[in-house]
């Protein structure tokens, strides 16, 4: 591709695009267990490290190559794992509509207390009853400083998610370098007959 990666690296990198989609759907929509969607970006990262290099055909020791690739698949996976993660957050934060702990109705039609604004409003009031010591220990008295706090942590946790995925793509190039397949040597022609 250039000087710097092959054409398996950017290969790798779609690949890893795919399996970050993958994930997010797993376990941010379908079963929402945020710490392992976390914890998978390392393995996530370490395989497509080390894929980065077996499909550009790299072989043992070749690090000019085999650190890039594995860099640039990583950061490729790690990005996408992050930016799906602060699309599904936002998803949720902005669309909360407070059902069914908040904004309920009678059969008639009236409706029942507790209610909240839909969005950030109903998010923090879902927290505020769920933990209100540690908002309160993180200095949360509102909508507002609930939501400075939320966005916060998310941006930790997505730069994590990035940090991870591409550590983890160093490490799967350094394995493929030291444990790749080797080059072969060129093979002589067959030894001149003698008459």
């Amino acid at each position: 591709m250039t000087r710097i990666l092959d054409r398996g690296a950017l290969t790798a990198a779609f690949i890893g695009i795919g399996m970050a989609v993958t994930m997010a759907i797993s376990f941010l929509l379908v079963i929402p267990i945020d710490p392992l969607y976390l914890y998978l970006s390392i393995p996530a990262g370490a395989l497509i490290g080390y894929y980065a290099n077996a499909r550009s055909g790299r072989a043992r020791g070749e690090w000019p190559r085999i650190l890039p690739n594995s860099l640039f698949a990583g950061v490729a996976t790690g990005v996408t794992l992050a930016v799906l993660l602060l699309g599904v957050k936002a998803l949720f934060f902005y669309g909360d509509s407070g059902y069914p702990d908040f904004n309920r109705r009678d059969q008639a039609g009236a409706v029942i207390p507790p209610t909240c604004e839909a969005g950030a409003d109903c998010v923090y009031r879902r927290y505020l009853d769920a933990e209100p010591q540690v908002l309160a220990d993180a200095g949360v008295t509102d909508t507002a400083s609930f939501g400075s706090l939320y966005w916060s942590q998310q941006g930790s946790t997505a730069t994590l998610l990035v940090i991870l995925s591409t550590g983890a793509a160093f490490f799967g190039g350094l394995a493929f370098g030291a444990a790749g397949p080797r080059r072969e040597a060129p093979h002589l022609g067959a030894a001149p007959a003698t008459g």
